[in-house]
């Protein structure tokens, strides 16, 4: 774990990366209501343990969409909520038991290839016609909860529900945005519990981040605004063809 007097010994490409990094990846958030980590990680593991970047993500993923639910708290899906929740709560004791003992290779390829395969549906297919059925909650919430818990990424898994059941753009960014508030305050807690948060590190790094994190949700904001519904389908389905696509390439060739 890095320490506040081991600081000066990072490359200093980080110093002008960093904040980059953290405002486009809250820029997506700020779009999608998802995403944050999945773009941020894999950059900044180049130069950071993940061991560090796991739990400060938790903490600023908390932040943002903290940020994000006193603004847009009247637009979520409570109905979606209510059937996702406990699945994703099973989800999360299967993720802590069952996958940690699965080769982390194999779930990375797992994740990528579903990523990517929702994410091209999504840009040739914009328009929603239909609805998919509620049922599709339990394993969407399982499968969600559990690759939050090994990889701090389910976004991709609950934006496909959610994409097959909610048609209003602000509605749906609101309920993802919620979904990952009560995934990152329990991976939060579990970090705390293993001891990963107690490091005065990432609570510096929650101060010197958090300014860009703001600066990128008021972009995605503002961008998530004057799109349309199929204009923003398209926008998630490319979100998750390069976070997809870069998880592949970077599992398969590491």
């Amino acid at each position: 774990m890095i320490e506040l007097d081991h600081l000066s010994s990072l490359s200093p490409w980080l110093i002008l990366l960093a904040p980059v990094v953290i405002m486009l990846a809250y820029t997506v958030f700020g779009l999608s209501g998802f995403g944050s980590t999945v773009i941020s990680v894999p950059i900044l593991a180049h130069f950071l343990p993940v061991s560090y970047l796991v739990p400060l993500m938790a903490l600023l993923d908390l932040v943002s969409a903290s940020i994000m639910q006193v603004q847009g708290r009247k637009h979520v899906a409570k109905a979606e909520m209510k059937r996702l929740i406990p699945f994703m709560f099973v989800g999360f004791v299967v993720g802590a038991t069952l996958l940690v003992g699965v080769p982390d290779k194999y779930l990375r390829i797992a994740l990528g290839a579903f990523a990517v395969g929702v994410g091209v549906y999504s840009i040739f297919n914009p328009s929603v016609h239909g609805s998919i059925s509620a049922w599709w909650s339990i394993p969407a919430g399982v499968v969600g909860g559990s690759v939050a818990t090994v990889f701090g990424a389910g976004g991709p898994v609950y934006a496909t529900y959610l994409g097959g059941r909610i048609k209003d753009k602000t509605e749906l960014r609101a309920t993802m945005s919620f979904l990952i508030s009560i995934s990152a305050f329990t991976r939060a807690l579990v970090y705390v519990v293993s001891g990963l948060m107690l490091h005065a590190a990432i609570f510096a790094g929650l101060a010197v981040l958090a300014p860009f994190v703001w600066a990128g949700l008021r972009i995605g904001h503002r961008i998530h605004v004057g799109l349309t519904q199929p204009q923003m389908r398209r926008a998630i389905g490319g979100l998750l063809l390069v976070t997809g696509g870069s998880l592949l390439v970077r599992t398969l060739m590491g």
